[in-house]
């Protein structure tokens, strides 16, 4: 198998309001995410840097990104433990300190994994979640401490 796999991903900027960035306050933050064959992503800054509201912003697509990778990281594992996964929803935090000079970075976030399985070991299915992480690329990617606080519920089939 390859060991090196590449991306490409398109950010084209939508906020010329007709003067450019004249003033900070006369452009939007608004941008279009595309990759080859993908619905498009509106996307901006958030509202207090003076985002789009209705558009998702590098902060929450890291946050959905982390989430999704566990996620796929943690069903991979349950598999190869024998754990039967039936449903599993995440609910994600994240903390971003902002600097004096404008700038800033996750310093946490924390999983919350809600899962359903019908077969293995619940314990077991909730340690695997350190696993998880150990696998995931995107959490292997990031500099701060990311936290799991699993739930897990078993279903009789």
């Amino acid at each position: 198998m390859r060991s090196d796999h590449d991306y490409l991903v398109r950010v084209q900027w939508q906020g010329n309001l007709g003067t450019g960035t004249s003033g900070y306050r006369e452009y939007t933050r608004d941008t279009e995410i595309t990759a080859e064959g993908m619905p498009a992503i509106l996307a901006s800054a958030d509202v207090p840097f003076h985002g789009s509201a209705e558009r998702w912003n590098p902060e929450l697509l890291l946050l959905a990104a982390l989430s999704q990778c566990h996620l796929l990281s943690y069903l991979y594992v349950a598999l190869k433990n024998d754990i039967v996964v039936e449903s599993y929803s995440d609910s994600i935090s994240g903390v971003l300190r902002t600097t004096a000079n404008g700038g800033g970075s996750f310093v946490s976030a924390t999983l919350r994994p809600d899962v359903t399985i019908s077969k293995g070991d619940p314990e077991l299915a909730a340690s695997l979640h350190k696993d998880a992480s150990e696998l995931c690329f995107i959490a292997a990617s990031v500099n701060f401490p990311l936290t799991h606080e699993p739930r897990i519920q078993v279903i009789h089939r």
